[in-house]
């Protein structure tokens, strides 16, 4: 009887949280794609696989949030193309914030362009533009641009899929990314430039 009250209470407290801080993903989100056949081989999703474009042009692709912090979808499994990794392109704007979230899986940070800083369980790691940065599982984290000049871009690559696929599914937001832009900003969006060089 006890546990099954705290389960109750476990389940409430999560859905409390949930309410007060989520992001809704316009047409949903695939987090594993499912692999479906009538037959034992797979013969047909491995064809499949082996004639899926090999090079795709990520200018195709749209930034997507805002009006501060930036997305653009690079690999992800609802593509078909690869089921174990997710990647994408993040930009934040000048002085502003990515949300503050955590998931069980790592992820790791390309710094392409700026400089900016991550706060990880409290503890602060500077980066610039050429470092990789390391989220490890399980850490409430942030990224922040330092900067009140230039935009800060990193590239994120993420084996999400493969944690989700295990089960291995906890993640939650504590506090989503600003949706009113920074003072002197408000116009800002990423660019489509393709030249991803250094600072």
């Amino acid at each position: 009887m006890f546990r099954m009250l705290e389960k109750e209470m476990v389940s409430t407290s999560e859905d409390e949280l949930t309410a007060k801080v989520e992001r809704e993903y316009e047409g949903g989100r695939v987090f594993v794609r499912a692999i479906k056949s009538g037959k034992y081989s797979l013969l047909e999703e491995r064809r499949r696989q082996r004639e899926s474009p090999r090079v795709y042009r990520t200018r195709d692709e749209p930034w997507r949030n805002g009006p501060v912090k930036w997305n653009k979808t690079l690999l992800q499994p609802a593509m078909g193309l690869m089921q174990s990794l997710q990647a994408a392109f993040e930009e934040i704007a000048p002085g502003g914030r990515s949300q503050k979230h955590g998931h069980q899986n790592s992820a790791l940070m390309y710094v392409l362009n700026g400089v900016g800083y991550d706060i990880h369980d409290e503890e602060r790691t500077d980066w610039k533009a050429g470092d990789c940065l390391i989220v490890p599982p399980g850490v409430v984290h942030q990224h922040f641009n330092a900067s009140l000049e230039k935009p800060a871009r990193v590239l994120v690559i993420k084996s999400k899929p493969l944690y989700n696929f295990a089960g291995l599914n906890f993640q939650e937001f504590v506090e989503l990314a600003p949706k009113t832009a920074i003072q002197g900003w408000e116009d800002f969006h990423p660019s489509h430039e393709e030249d991803h060089s250094h600072d």
